[in-house]
């Protein structure tokens, strides 16, 4: 046999064998990052557990006293599901095919989704860099954070153009060594329903600081919506200029390459460099962020899902009107489990640097979506910090949205919402405003009378207003009006504002009027 023969024999089993190899690799059973140790599943309800095999391969799951089998379809994908179960752990899941797969220290109890921007990202202590922007007290909160019961789960960042079918992250148990960096939001809230409920609490934390809403929905509903036309063309546009900026980065990058030699070879300072554009799919592309890290979740059973995001489309508050309620019924659809709970946080004050963002009408858009059935708010206009978007109160923001959950989701009979603007009645020289969410009735709170009120007459100038409370109604005047047609209550963007029901529960802002350019200096 020639030399060459042989060195093609050897070629040909060692291609074969690694062909082998990775055809013997690519049938083993896989799971999703969300399906791994320390993971919390939702009690009470069907789980469903799923992943890759080998085509036709079946697959069997053991989990407490269930033991169930699917096969593999032509393209891989198998799932079953669990029956409903009781709250407990830890638990050991088994799943086996061709490879066996042990998952610890499993937990069955409560899971939520928290999402949104930066103030659903901030973490309880120090960012990666170590700036301390975390919350009050993030030393103090991070020693006392022993909660074994307490897991999240938070999914790396990433943009996709189409759905995808995984993320990627780690379950992890709230600890002084972990909480750091953890949702402060998200951690609170989940500490308060642990406390509330005496069962484990799993949160899946997916948010990106800056981002719109848009960038959380399906391109499907985006299409749909009119009121989100405007942001998808203007991205849409982007992308179609794309080709030109790269050319055009290319022109100048060799420019600078010629200016650079020149500069060496003189002495002098070397140039910057061209900025290089950035591909506008890799920023908030629409239904890019949900298609990256809200997609790949939608398999997973939870109770519900908290948001704290807003700020970003306060340049187009009054399209958050139908814009937000999409989002919340796209997930819902998305994960299949029918009008889950939503929770979501209302804007706090802060005094906006930009005339663009209009904060009042955008906390009018979160109150408008209460109307979607089984959302609740959590108010925070009174707990922000007049010169920081990140207000470092999320333990307070945490147990807000906690009260939320206990009624709507766990139907418990506590008071979870601040007075809610239901009607107004003229009476001569006077407003009577009523209010849903009075419960135990209403209070100025911290001063002697109620701040935040004002009146206008048809003419539409509003003057501050002297408010008092008659039982379970608010009553505004004002000597510069006499024929009174419209009231505001906290129409700011850092409103001074003091109206609050006995349980602690601050007011929601509000107008009475849908009059435009309501904000003097807003678009």
């Amino acid at each position: 046999m020639h030399c060459w023969e042989v060195k093609w024999l050897k070629v040909t089993w060692l291609g074969l064998f690694l062909l082998f190899i990775t055809a013997e690799a690519s049938a083993e059973v896989k799971l999703p990052k969300l399906i791994s140790d320390n993971m919390v599943l939702q009690q009470g309800m069907k789980v469903r557990i799923w992943g890759t095999a080998a085509p036709a391969e079946t697959v069997t799951v053991s989990f407490r006293d269930q033991k169930l089998s699917a096969e593999a379809g032509s393209a891989g994908q198998w799932q079953v599901y669990l029956t409903p179960m009781k709250a407990g752990g830890p638990d050991e899941m088994t799943v086996a095919g061709s490879n066996t797969i042990v998952l610890k220290d499993v937990l069955v109890g409560e899971v939520w989704v928290c999402s949104g921007q930066s103030n659903m990202e901030m973490p309880v202590g120090t960012n990666a860099y170590g700036w301390s922007w975390g919350v009050a007290n993030f030393r103090d909160e991070i020693a006392r954070a022993d909660y074994p019961l307490l897991r999240m789960f938070t999914v790396q960042k990433a943009v996709a153009v189409k759905p995808q079918r995984d993320v990627t992250g780690d379950w992890v148990a709230a600890s002084p060594r972990t909480v750091n960096d953890f949702s402060a939001a998200g951690y609170f809230f989940a500490r308060e329903l642990l406390k509330a409920l005496n069962v484990p609490v799993g949160m899946i934390h997916s948010s990106w600081g800056g981002s719109p809403a848009e960038a959380w929905t399906s391109r499907a509903v985006l299409d749909s919506l009119p009121e989100a036309k405007s942001y998808v063309d203007e991205r849409e546009q982007a992308l179609a200029k794309y080709p030109q900026q790269v050319e055009e980065f290319k022109r100048q990058y060799d420019d600078w390459l010629r200016a650079v030699e020149k500069a060496e070879a003189q002495g002098k300072l070397i140039p910057s460099a061209p900025r290089i554009p950035e591909d506008p799919r890799t920023g908030f592309w629409p239904a890019g962020l949900h298609n990256a890290m809200i997609a790949p979740l939608t398999p997973y059973a939870i109770r519900g899902a908290i948001w704290y995001q807003g700020e970003s489309n306060s340049v187009r508050a009054r399209e958050y009107r139908k814009v937000f309620p999409a989002l919340i019924q796209d997930w819902r659809r998305e994960w299949g489990e029918g009008d889950f709970p939503f929770l979501f946080v209302q804007l706090a004050n802060w005094i906006t640097p930009n005339p663009t963002l209009n904060w009042p009408e955008l906390c009018e858009a979160q109150l408008m979506t209460l109307s979607v059935p089984k959302t609740g708010m959590a108010v925070a206009i009174d707990i922000g910090d007049p010169y920081d978007i990140h207000p470092k109160n999320k333990q307070e923001v945490g147990r807000r949205l906690a009260l939320g959950a206990e009624a709507i989701a766990y139907g418990r009979d506590v008071v979870y919402s601040g007075p809610i603007y239901e009607s107004m009645a003229v009476e001569g020289n006077k407003i009577r405003l009523r209010f849903k969410h009075s419960d135990r009735g209403l209070v100025a709170k911290g001063a002697a009378g109620l701040k935040g009120f004002e009146v206008a007459g048809e003419d539409r100038k509003f003057f501050a207003t002297e408010a008092t409370i008659e039982r379970d109604s608010v009553v505004v005047r004002s000597a510069q009006v006499a024929r009174p047609v419209a009231v505001r209550y906290a129409w700011a963007d850092n409103p001074t504002c003091n109206l609050y029901n006995k349980a602690g529960l601050p007011a929601s802002p509000f107008r009475t009027d849908d009059w435009p350019s309501a904000v003097p200096g807003k678009k």
